[in-house]
């Protein structure tokens, strides 16, 4: 006789009827999946978190080393912080080219304020390819024993074949005659316009003027030298035409009327 006082077996809940599941089945296998993917997220997201503050200072220090270097004054065997702090940092207001007090020197954001709204302007006319021109940049005086200026050093950027190229122009203390350029940032092909960093080329630039006597802008770097001469000249690079005629553009844009004239003009005036 069945005994019809037996306890009926109870369903089984959801999680006791996943682990019944083979182990290859779908749904056990996108949960598996699901998992790894999440905590793989998580930890790359906290390293990148723990990791920033480094990933600041290693920029910032490598932004130091290229100002260094474009003066003509890199130690490697030196402090990297105690050798920048022979630079005066400024933020200069470009359509004045007077240096303001509206901003900290020495944590001014030339990216972010240029990104700004607020503190920058779309451009029209715009042969560098930047998009849009911030008011203020952070500009590096470097004095001599005396207290003279000796060097400016003078952040420029714009685009290339492949990338936005930043970097550093150093003028002599008349802000006409270059001392050396430097890119510390771009993404241009490697052996063609990477070639922007190859210390020959970058060598070509000491002792090239920017203007002649008239005051005419006319820095140049083509295949051939202009007729105002080859000391305002640079020879282009071999094989990279696009990344030429852009640093070409970048550099005569940030030397004209809406770069830095208005600064280099008050500097000869005996204003700075």
């Amino acid at each position: 006789m069945a005994d019809h006082d037996q306890t009926p077996t109870e369903p089984q809940g959801f999680i006791r009827r996943f682990l019944a599941l083979p182990t290859d089945s779908v749904p056990k296998t996108l949960f598996v999946a699901i998992s790894l993917c999440l905590v793989a997220s998580m930890i790359v997201s906290a390293a990148a978190v723990a990791l920033r503050p480094l990933q600041e200072v290693n920029a910032l220090k490598d932004k130091q080393i290229n100002i260094l270097q474009v003066a003509g004054i890199y130690d490697p065997s030196k402090d990297v912080v105690e050798s920048f702090a022979a630079f005066e940092p400024h933020v200069l207001e470009l359509k004045t080219g007077d240096f303001t007090d509206k901003f900290d020197a020495a944590s001014f954001d030339d990216r972010a304020a240029a990104a700004d709204p607020a503190t920058s302007e779309a451009l029209s006319d715009d042969p560098a390819g930047i998009g849009r021109l911030g008011d203020y940049v952070t500009v590096y005086l470097l004095r001599d024993a005396n207290g003279d200026i000796d060097k400016l050093i003078l952040p420029i950027h714009g685009y290339g074949l492949w990338s936005t190229l930043y970097g550093f122009i150093a003028l002599e203390e008349d802000g006409n005659d270059i001392f050396g350029l430097q890119f510390y940032e771009q993404a241009e092909t490697p052996g063609l316009g990477a070639e922007v960093d190859n210390p020959r080329w970058k060598a070509l630039w000491n002792g090239k003027k920017l203007r002649d006597e008239n005051g005419d802008l006319q820095i140049s770097v083509t295949k051939t030298a202009p007729a105002a001469g080859s000391e305002y000249h640079i020879d282009a690079l071999a094989g990279a035409t696009l990344t030429t005629v852009g640093v070409h553009n970048l550099v005569r844009f940030w030397m004209g009327e809406a770069g830095y004239k208005p600064f280099l003009d008050n500097l000869k005036a005996g204003n700075i």
